[in-house]
């Protein structure tokens, strides 16, 4: 099943594109301190089964730095983050790499494609 965390740095507006393809989504304002660390996030997704949906490179950067082989995440490297202009491409890539995600992946999604990196990462 497809359980969505998002970000702080994404509006809570997501839950509703998220829950009306049938999974479940939460909006981390609505679960924890809004001031909580990346770490903070990162360790509640992990042990509540959660994909994390963020803007944030930097939770790719804490799986790498260990080696982590979860939480999925999902990172958007677009300007506009609004669901409005982005919701489809996002759902896209969502359905394109539901195997990776469960599995443990970070998918990064641009404006042109959507790419998958599986856990843990590896440096080259």
């Amino acid at each position: 099943m497809i359980k969505i965390l998002i970000d702080m740095n994404l509006s809570p507006a997501w839950v509703n594109v998220f829950t009306a393809q049938g999974w479940e989504a939460v909006h981390w304002s609505r679960i924890g301190d809004y001031n909580a660390s990346d770490r903070t996030i990162l360790d509640w997704a992990k042990r509540q089964n959660y994909i994390i949906f963020t803007h944030d490179l930097d939770f790719g950067s804490l799986l790498a730095a260990s080696s982590g082989d979860a939480p999925s995440v999902l990172q958007v490297r677009t300007q506009d983050v609004f669901h409005e202009t982005i919701g489809a491409l996002v759902v896209n890539a969502i359905r394109q790499f539901q195997e990776e995600l469960l599995k443990g992946a970070l998918i990064s999604i641009d404006e042109q494609r959507a790419r998958a990196h599986i856990l843990p990462l590896t440096r080259p």
